[in-house]
């Protein structure tokens, strides 16, 4: 968890519910070590909505979709 991922986040991103999109962003994030604060700058979104996307408290806005699909498939994730 070299990018600054607590164990309390990448737990609830593990047991969030893997059916969610930003679940599933989440979870291929942390396993490519990637930081949530990238995750924001090529989402064009706050720190604070990419975590709530990864817990799943929270849903993408339908605007978000596109880029989230589009990044999901260049990082070989399963969508």
């Amino acid at each position: 968890m070299s990018q600054g991922y607590t164990i309390k986040v990448a737990d609830a991103i593990r047991n969030a519910d893997g059916n969610l999109l930003g679940v599933k962003l989440g979870r291929a994030c942390l396993d490519r070590d990637i930081s949530v604060q990238e995750a924001a700058l090529t989402l064009s979104v706050t720190r604070q909505t990419i975590y709530q996307w990864f817990c799943g408290e929270t849903n993408p806005q339908a605007h978000h979709l596109d880029a989230m699909l589009k990044w999901m498939d260049d990082l070989g994730a399963t969508v």
